[in-house]
């Protein structure tokens, strides 16, 4: 057997022992709850098959996949060479610049396998949340943010940046009322005590960013009674983010903040469109003659513009799916998808294909409810590849990603048919 199958069957030996300890069961009971020979309770081989580890994650009371994940465990990466803590985050941060997701996993493993101390732990653990970000798997990137929060004695710089991230995870993954409660800890931090630092005023202006769009968000699943409030709430948010990012825009000349700025500049829109602020026909006119400036994504200055342009794009899209409808709606859908998509494609953007896709099925949606027709999606093998990343990435999403995947009939030849959002052969 080789080392890695060794310490795989240790790993499952430990488990199984554990099961039987925490049941207080007898060896020939825990063969018996796990459906093994009491002589071989444990796999030789140390490959155990899914429904044995689901047995015993049953007896663990553990998650199957926390269990699957300890077994097959990946070993931290010893770092050997000569570069130091502070020469691997420079590495890790470069990295990140130029979206290279796997390099920066790999560096930000090194740093925890060297990191001498907390802080340095949790920096390491960001460094890992970004890795993860970058590959859209945003549960692994909340799981290291929550990481590195549970280190003591932090410095309050690198605990501002966890916090700021953890709201956003967050609100990634549509857990919005953990957003909205971890962003307003810190824009109540800064009500007290004014960010003074170039990072304290990031972390502030991210802060109201994220609690401003998780309160945006909400309006949609909020009491008809509430969801001014909610708009009021949000605009006053992303009013205040967008004058911050500008200032740090023109105070460090960073593209970054003022396509952030720009970004907040469409959220609010969406706001004042449920305010009737403004008519919500002029505030999508407004959307589509902006994203006349993105019609050749070669010539927008910088990826952080490109993605602005993509939220311009949804923000379209729950612009036109909140008030118009018939002709309107589905013309301007057919602008705001197209765009988002073809941004999302070229940035390799998880959470924007999400949100292109779940637009994009609403608006079919409307199509089915007012003909009573069922509108078929047509998906090349490329396609079905994105929608079935973006259902592992968004839980939520998968009920919306299998009637897709049911109505382009990829599944037809296989006798499979959608239930419900689960599947039955």
């Amino acid at each position: 057997m080789s080392v890695v199958g060794s310490m795989r069957k240790a790993r499952l030996d430990r488990f199984v022992e554990l099961a039987r300890v925490y049941r207080g069961w007898s060896r020939s009971q825990l063969a018996d709850r796990l459906g093994r020979d009491p002589s071989r309770v444990v796999p030789e081989t140390g490959n155990a098959k899914l429904d044995y580890v689901s047995r015993v994650a049953d007896a663990l009371d553990w998650r199957l996949g926390d269990v699957v994940e300890s077994i097959w465990l990946e070993e931290l990466p010893t770092h050997e060479g000569e570069a130091s803590f502070e020469e691997l985050d420079e590495e890790a941060q470069t990295a990140h610049r130029s979206g290279d997701a796997p390099r920066m996993l790999e560096i930000a493993r090194q740093m925890r396998g060297c990191a001498a101390t907390a802080t340095e732990r949790a920096i390491a653990a960001n460094r890992e949340a970004g890795a993860w970000d970058l590959r859209g798997r945003y549960g692994r990137s909340l799981e290291a943010v929550q990481l590195g929060l549970t280190e003591e004695g932090v410095c309050e710089d690198v605990r501002l940046m966890l916090h700021a991230n953890l709201a956003n995870a967050h609100y990634t993954l549509w857990h919005l009322i953990e957003a909205r409660s971890v962003a307003g800890d810190l824009v109540d931090r800064f009500t007290v005590r004014p960010a003074t630092s170039r990072i304290e005023q990031i972390g502030e202006a991210f802060a109201l960013y994220v609690r401003g769009s998780a309160l945006r968000r909400s309006m949609a699943h909020a009491p008809p009674a509430s969801r001014d409030e909610f708009a009021t709430r949000a605009r006053k948010d992303l009013q205040r983010s967008r004058d911050r990012y500008e200032s740090l825009a023109d105070a460090w000349h960073d593209q970054q903040y003022a396509a952030i700025a720009h970004t907040c500049r469409v959220a609010m829109l969406e706001c004042e469109a449920a305010l009737h602020v403004i008519d919500p026909a002029d505030a999508l006119q407004l959307v589509i003659e902006r994203l006349g400036d993105a019609s050749d994504l070669a010539a927008v200055p910088s990826g952080d513009w490109l993605e602005s342009f993509g939220w311009w794009a949804i923000g379209g899209c729950n612009i036109a799916l909140e008030h118009l409808d018939g002709h309107e709606l589905h013309r301007a859908m057919a602008v705001c998808t197209n765009k988002a998509l073809e941004i999302a494609d070229r940035l390799d953007h998880w959470a924007m294909r999400e949100r292109a896709f779940t637009m994009e099925r609403f608006r079919r949606q409307c199509v089915e409810d007012s003909t009573g027709y069922e509108t078929e999606w047509l998906l090349d093998d490329e396609d079905v590849r994105i929608v079935a990343g973006t259902m592992a990435r968004f839980p939520r999403f998968r009920p919306t990603g299998w009637r897709i995947l049911e109505s382009a009939r990829v599944f037809a030849d296989l006798g499979v048919h959608a239930v419900h959002g689960m599947y039955r052969a």
